[in-house]
């Protein structure tokens, strides 16, 4: 059941004396667009709970309410439920931050039609009779674990856009000592395929990564990304002669791991409605651990 959201801000002394659209624009960071359709609806924004105008003045203390509008994209963009135990490390009316497996893609495809976390998002929300159109913030090949944050709502979701600090493990085929960056642009030749190289024609690609460990001629990597480009830290260990272990498409396959060893394990941002600091740690799974024991 689909139900508007309602968020609160009190008005601190900097914002004393100025407009209301000051306050959306520049704190509470809606878009214009939003705003646009905020103006529309009578309950749209209130002051002190009284319907008021983007031009009027706001004092200290004041209680500015905005309360979103429905996405109609919500009523023809619903996906299937699917019963799957998620693993849930937050939640609340605005987020969902959970721990992908690998092998789950995010989003419905050709090829992948109601088994997608996507569809496993549904079936959770659903058991609380609440639904929303799945949004991720940032991505995750099907290959890959860990972290995966999803809006519940427009509002949280265009402000945290870009703004997500993230850290992966990874294990590579080869030796690394201490820390570097990987700076190598990567391109897409064909534009039907989802394969990736290291090119000058491609897009500039920025990889930080720390050495953690050592294990039978393989690295476990702490990784942090610069610029998001689709399989960066697959492309660019591999680029170098070190392939992530297990990685079918840039690497070779092994019978011990069916998939590439990337795990997201870390992420950290602040909530644009609380203003918390939310930080969450995803272990280490079984499958990638077991190189670097």
């Amino acid at each position: 059941m689909n139900t508007k959201r309602r968020i609160d801000f009190t008005i601190e002394e900097k914002y004393d004396g100025k407009r209301v659209l000051d306050f959306l624009r520049n704190e509470a960071k809606a878009s214009a667009r939003l705003i646009t359709k905020l103006k529309h609806d009578e309950d749209g924004i209130m002051l002190n709970g009284v319907h008021t105008r983007t031009v009027d003045l706001m004092k200290k203390g004041d209680i500015l309410s905005i309360t979103l509008p429905i996405d109609t994209e919500e009523q023809t963009s619903a996906v299937e439920p699917l019963p799957y135990p998620l693993k849930v490390f937050y939640e609340d009316e605005d987020l969902l931050i959970v721990d992908k497996p690998a092998g789950l893609p995010l989003h419905p495809s050709h090829n992948h039609q109601g088994d997608t976390l996507a569809n496993a998002v549904a079936y959770h929300l659903a058991q609380q009779g609440k639904s929303s159109i799945f949004r991720s913030i940032g991505r995750l090949d099907r290959g890959t674990s860990g972290i995966v944050i999803c809006g519940l709502n427009r509002f949280v979701t265009g402000i945290l856009n870009g703004k997500i600090y993230k850290e992966y493990m990874a294990v590579c085929d080869g030796i690394y000592e201490g820390e570097g960056i990987i700076d190598r642009p990567i391109y897409r030749p064909d534009p039907i395929k989802t394969y990736r190289t290291v090119d000058e024609r491609g897009e500039f690609a920025i990889t930080e990564w720390k050495a953690l460990s050592h294990h039978d001629g393989k690295t476990l990597l702490r990784i942090h990304l610069q610029t998001g480009r689709t399989h960066q830290i697959r492309v660019h260990f591999s680029s170098l002669g070190t392939p992530l272990v297990g990685d079918t498409m840039y690497g070779t396959p092994r019978d011990d791991i069916s998939r590439q060893a990337l795990h997201c394990c870390y992420c950290k941002f602040t909530h644009p409605v609380t203003k918390e600091v939310i930080e969450i740690e995803s272990p280490l799974p079984e499958d990638i651990a077991q190189f670097v024991k």
